[in-house]
């Protein structure tokens, strides 16, 4: 078998930590870093699978995500092949991308939800984005009882101190506010999800309503499975900050202020520290450097813009999407 479709073999009869990331190119630098961490917080005595779910990796990204491998943890690549769920899904991203531009126009936030169908050997998984920095073992987290709901994951924070935010949750989705989750780690029960038939789901609410959201993906996940989340401890989903505490497990560099753009942002040593040994160091240096004042000024553009449609769209009189 191909060392670059499951690199470090581990036996299927082992009870294994399905570990999944979605990404693209682009994506594959900060992917390194979020695995290379995860590598360096793993129990010696368990073993880990990380499922890397892409649409098209060039082999020099193969080889440097593969090389990241260890005893206990295994790397697997699975290209999306082009389903009528996704061609779906792909159509509406590129029709939402006509509109504001935002951070969420993309396919790839999408394969996730795929995973139920797509491994159908797991109950449970991990999902975690590419944007995020381990600091503890990543068994811990897949070891969270989910007490008969669907999914876990963290209330966003930003959601509930953002008041345009806050108000598209409540009004443009009809979710409360203090019950929205991020979807940037998730604990999945994947036999449950099967069951509820999350895809095609989605898929139908994509076709019925053909919504402009402000994080379609995220947007489809709290009103599906309203009801369904178990709430998970911040520690899991920490918003970088000065004086991070010792208890948290992992950072979430969410929406702005990504260390590969800006430099003296909150825990931006925990990002370089795990991308050194990646391979990608200088891509994401070089990359860093390149964001002058002109893309600086353009990612601003883009957040005030995301803001603005919140609060536009939080004047709708009932929910744009509905289960």
């Amino acid at each position: 078998m191909s060392i670059f479709n499951t690199g470090n073999p581990i036996k299927k009869h082992v009870n294994v930590v399905p570990v999944f990331l979605t990404i693209n190119s682009a994506y594959a630098p900060y992917a390194a870093a979020a695995i290379h961490s995860l590598v360096q917080h793993t129990n010696p005595k368990r073993y880990y699978r990380v499922i890397i779910l892409h649409d098209g990796l060039n082999l020099v990204n193969r080889w440097r995500l593969r090389n990241l491998v260890t005893r206990n943890v295994a790397v697997q690549f699975k290209k999306m092949s082009r389903s009528l769920y996704l061609k779906a899904i792909v159509a509406y991203c590129t029709r939402r991308q006509k509109g504001a531009g935002d951070f969420f126009s993309s396919a790839v936030y999408y394969y996730r939800a795929f995973i139920p169908l797509m491994f159908p050997l797991y109950k449970k998984a991990v999902y975690i984005d590419s944007d995020t920095i381990l600091r503890g073992d990543i068994g811990e987290l897949f070891d969270t009882q989910l007490d008969d709901n669907a999914m876990a994951a963290m209330i966003d924070p930003k959601v509930t101190v953002i008041p345009e935010f806050r108000d598209y949750v409540d009004n443009a989705l009809g979710v409360p506010h203090e019950k929205y989750v991020n979807s940037g780690v998730q604990v999945m029960d994947l036999r449950k999800m099967r069951k509820i038939h999350y895809l095609s789901t989605m898929i139908n609410m994509i076709r019925e309503f053909d919504a402009d959201l402000v994080a379609p993906d995220q947007d489809y996940l709290n009103v599906i499975l309203q009801g369904q989340i178990k709430f998970l401890d911040p520690v899991w989903n920490a918003e970088p900050v000065q004086d991070l505490s010792d208890d948290v497990k992992l950072v979430h560099f969410n929406l702005f202020n990504k260390p590969w753009h800006y430099q003296n942002v909150p825990c931006e040593e925990l990002f370089w520290d795990a991308a050194k040994g990646t391979g990608f160091l200088g891509d994401l240096r070089r990359q860093q450097t390149a964001f002058d004042v002109k893309k600086q000024k353009a990612d601003h553009e883009k957040v005030a813009s995301l803001i603005q449609k919140a609060a536009k769209l939080a004047k709708s009189k009932e929910p744009l999407i509905k289960l």
